[in-house]
């Protein structure tokens, strides 16, 4: 039997260790051949058929882990090394929705941050949702931004991701449906090759309650994906995407490895790669990447 995926297990580092039964109960579930340790009680690699009649299901398989922390992947064994990255910013390379903290020093973080809610669940358009929000902010002082951006944390593995796939000559882009006075910062601190998202226009120090044209929405995240995969004359394949929202999915699914990070409901049901426990090292795990490899950024 050709043992032509992978099955990476990932447990989260802060509140469990991957033992050597939970190993070998993964690898009786999938049929699988000799494990291959990424790292020491965090992450190991074990080869195993196609999904396919008599195999369990990711879900399955999921619904045995994930209750002890372990978040599990599953990925083709051969080009597990992706020369793209598309990156979401907010909830997913920083912890915060750097909208929803700008509102909430204005005063309006209830409002905003149920817009923000609902539009990341898919049940309003993510252009209504934006224009809805900005409006709010008219007449607010542009300064607010640098107020907001002091709250900003990077997701824990976000640096090592981004510097351990540049090491490997891949491309890494964050692509925002948020604004360009967060991205620039955020892609600075990370090392992305490049950053895209929406302008938040302002006027004399003042934020005239506008979002620039055309709006960064989740065609646009597809578009670039697509266009940054032609630039660098890589196959669908070679391209991994992450995100958490709604506005994620069209990205998430037309990448080679699309991994839902800690998403929201609707895209954890639609995305067959996930990271629901651990960090953002788990997508250099799923890479095939040993611990060894990644490249520390202190």
């Amino acid at each position: 039997m050709s043992l032509s995926h992978t099955l990476t297990l990932v447990a989260r580092r802060d509140a469990t260790t991957l033992t050597d039964a939970q190993v070998r109960a993964a690898r009786d579930m999938v049929k699988g051949g000799a494990p291959v340790i990424l790292s020491p009680g965090e992450a190991v690699d074990i080869p195993c058929p196609a999904p396919g009649p008599g195999m369990p299901t990711l879900d399955t398989i999921r619904a045995v882990f994930g209750p002890r922390h372990v978040d599990t992947l599953l990925t083709r064994s051969r080009g597990r090394r992706k020369g793209l990255l598309v990156a979401d910013m907010d909830s997913t390379i920083v912890a915060n929705e750097t909208l929803d903290d700008l509102a909430a020093h204005a005063g309006i973080g209830e409002r905003i941050a149920e817009i923000t809610r609902r539009s990341m669940n898919g049940e309003i358009d993510f252009e209504s949702a934006l224009r809805e929000r900005v409006g709010l902010l008219k007449g607010l002082p542009a300064s607010l931004l640098d107020t907001a951006w002091k709250d900003v944390r990077l997701n824990e593995g976000a640096r090592e991701l981004v510097a351990t796939m540049r090491a490997r000559n891949a491309h890494t882009a964050l692509v925002s449906g948020g604004f360009t006075f967060f991205t620039g910062r955020v892609a600075a601190l990370c090392g992305f090759s490049e950053h895209h998202a929406n302008v938040l226009e302002s006027r004399d120090g003042t934020l005239t309650g506008e979002v620039g044209t055309p709006i960064l929405g989740p065609d646009a995240k597809r578009a670039h994906l697509h266009r940054l995969a032609e630039a660098g004359r890589l196959k669908p394949a070679a391209t991994m995407a992450v995100g958490d929202g709604a506005n994620d999915l069209a990205m998430l699914r037309e990448a080679g490895l699309g991994i839902a990070f800690h998403g929201k409901p609707i895209v954890r049901a639609a995305v067959t790669n996930r990271v629901d426990h651990t960090t953002l090292r788990t997508l250099l795990f799923a890479q095939g990447y040993p611990a060894a490899s990644f490249v520390s950024v202190d």
